[in-house]
């Protein structure tokens, strides 16, 4: 068995991880040939070839160089490995690619996941993350195995056999230039084989240790609230059981939007995401749920992290999960569980009062929000209110990128094209209205670097600079706060 691994290696930092790689890849009994990708020179030993230069002049482009090092030698190797030069591939997990290969379909390919440990040993899938969950009804049964689709393509590795290389080459969608699309520039090319070629990556939920490979800078998961583990073993058990008692449901709505990737999606992690690349809001939603609150509905409920904040404050917390999979993570969490659409959520709690109701990042990515809130705000008791966040379109920033008609910000204002309702003070104020609640407050949640400016004027600067809001409405029109 004659394997090509190409490795893209930037600088000398990960140089520590490379070499731990290569010394993985040296001691396989298959006959590995490895190439190296890097922007600078490198002496990695005289087995070891490195092809120094980008593919054109973006400095991300490196990862793309290994597209035609395959192509030119499809006809030479059996097996074709590509990685980033942090990502630890064992023998174990060529084996277990081997072994499924000939199980699959043509147009599905076994794909990894990769983890992290903590210096106690406990291992976090750290591509679960943000809006990226498992498809239900996606799982498979091919021979003795099990696959599931898992919406995060990306675990900066993936394997082909020639078959599949050559099939991917003709697909048209392998051999391109470098560019960005559903993915970011650097992570496209270890993508593309799926968003590009026909290929759907399916992972071996049955034999999940197998297709799992180390991230070893082990700096990912650092912050996280739990044991991911653990939760995605939960979601697992729960896809595999939602597949057997054929649940018809898929998801409450669809979490992430068409513009942006992911940064105005809905996490199924809340309320950490490491990956958003700002402070959560979530702790502050928490803080206006008003004491003295004996009962909560949060619609659109992920796996459970600020639900279980309000069930240790002793409050009944009734969630209206995502899916049935992350479901099972909101209800081992003493969250009770409420696992139907939209219509026949409402249907099922007709008789039902909350003191309050709890909507996190979900009005502006439904369809129709006015229905949603109006819906569920109907359960509200007579002296509740209604929390809800949001992201702030209003913000300058995003102003300004919409005016320069930046390719992430230019169908913004188009719900059909962008999957987004643009939600501001404005908009919600007028939402409330229509469902008979006043503003009792808006609470701007401004980014760090621009804390400066908004002290200066907290009133004028707030809906400016602030990158979300979480507004709380109370019954009664009178005294909307919502124009300030």
């Amino acid at each position: 068995m004659k394997v090509l691994a190409v490795i893209a290696s930037y600088g000398h930092t990960n140089n520590p991880f490379l070499q731990r790689a290569l010394q993985e890849y040296r001691r396989m009994r298959y006959a590995v040939d490895i190439i190296v990708l890097s922007n600078i020179p490198k002496n990695l030993g005289p087995d070891i070839q490195v092809v120094v230069g980008l593919p054109n002049g973006d400095p991300w482009s490196l990862p793309f160089a290994h597209k035609k090092i395959f192509a030119d030698r499809a006809n030479d190797y059996d097996l074709f490995l590509y990685s980033e030069d942090d990502v630890l591939v064992t023998e174990r997990n060529l084996d277990a690619f081997l072994r499924t290969a000939a199980t699959l379909p043509q147009d599905e390919i076994a794909g990894f996941l990769r983890a992290e440990t903590d210096e106690q040993g406990r291992l976090y899938y750290i591509d679960a993350h943000s809006h990226y969950h498992w498809e239900v009804g996606s799982v498979r049964s091919r021979g003795e195995y099990t696959f599931a689709f898992f919406t995060n393509e990306h675990a900066a590795f993936y394997l082909f056999t020639r078959d599949q290389l050559k099939r991917a080459i003709q697909s048209g969608g392998f051999l391109v230039g470098p560019h960005e699309e559903k993915y970011d520039l650097l992570v496209t090319a270890a993508t593309d084989p799926y968003t590009q070629c026909g290929f759907k990556k399916m992972i071996c939920v049955s034999h999940l240790d197998d297709f799992t490979v180390l991230h070893l800078p082990n700096k990912k998961h650092n912050g996280r609230p739990y044991e991911e583990r653990l939760e995605f073993h939960k979601q697992i058990e729960a896809l595999l059981k939602a597949q057997k008692n054929g649940t018809p449901r898929t998801m409450l709505f669809e979490p992430d939007s068409k513009v942006g990737r992911g940064k105005w999606a809905k996490s199924y992690y809340e309320p950490y995401d490491p990956f958003s690349g700002r402070q959560t809001i979530l702790p502050d939603i928490v803080s206006h749920v008003p004491s003295g609150v004996r009962s909560v509905l949060s619609v659109g409920c992920g796996w459970g992290g600020i639900e279980a904040e309000l069930v240790h404050r002793g409050i009944r917390v009734v969630g209206i999960p995502l899916d049935p999979v992350i479901a099972a993570c909101a209800e081992a969490k003493g969250v009770e569980v409420v696992d139907s659409d939209f219509e026949a959520a409402r249907n099922k709690l007709a008789s039902e009062r909350f003191d309050c109701v709890l909507m996190s990042y979900v009005l502006h990515l439904v369809p129709d929000p006015l229905h949603v809130l109006s819906s569920f705000t109907e359960l509200l008791s007579a002296q509740g209110c209604v929390v809800v966040s949001v992201p702030n379109f209003a913000q300058v920033g995003v102003v300004w990128r919409r005016m320069r008609r930046d390719p992430q910000y230019r169908e913004l204002g188009n719900y059909e094209n962008s999957g987004l309702h643009l939600t501001t003070h404005r908009v919600i104020g007028k939402w409330f209205q229509s469902c008979d609640l006043r503003v009792d407050k808006m609470v701007d949640l401004v980014p760090k670097q621009a804390r400066w400016a908004y002290r200066l004027s907290p009133e004028l600067a707030g809906p400016a600079l602030a990158s979300d809001f979480i507004a709380i409405g109370r019954g009664g029109k009178v005294g909307s706060s919502a124009d300030r």
